[in-house]
């Protein structure tokens, strides 16, 4: 595990904005994605009768849908022990195959750190 105060300020500004979107809205997870200027993007997962959508697919379609071209970094923060296939396609498909994925538990403890590749 990684003490978040290691973390880079702009790697443990998404963690925390990710654990924030995962209490905020009560959601199973939380994730932001930072792309090549530097924005923020949030959000928490998606959980509809027609559409389901996990926290980090949702933060990357935010990101797709605000004209970012690529990621800088991903994080999710979540239960599991480690981030989905799924989660890791979606920042590969913007970001490219070593983009890192940062997985925190839900108290913000990054469990570990995952290229999208």
């Amino acid at each position: 595990m990684t003490d978040s105060n290691a973390l880079d300020p702009e790697d443990r500004k998404i963690v925390t904005l990710a654990r924030s979107a995962r209490a905020r809205n009560g959601v199973p997870e939380g994730a932001a994605v930072r792309d090549e200027t530097g924005r923020t993007y949030v959000a928490g997962t998606v959980d509809l009768p027609s559409l389901r959508l996990t926290a980090l697919q949702t933060a990357v379609a935010m990101a797709v849908a605000s004209g970012a071209e690529s990621l800088e970094a991903a994080a999710v923060v979540t239960s599991s022990e480690a981030a989905a296939e799924a989660d890791l396609a979606a920042v590969r498909d913007l970001g490219g195959p070593g983009t890192p994925v940062l997985v925190a538990a839900p108290d913000g403890t990054v469990r570990l750190t995952v290229s999208a590749g």
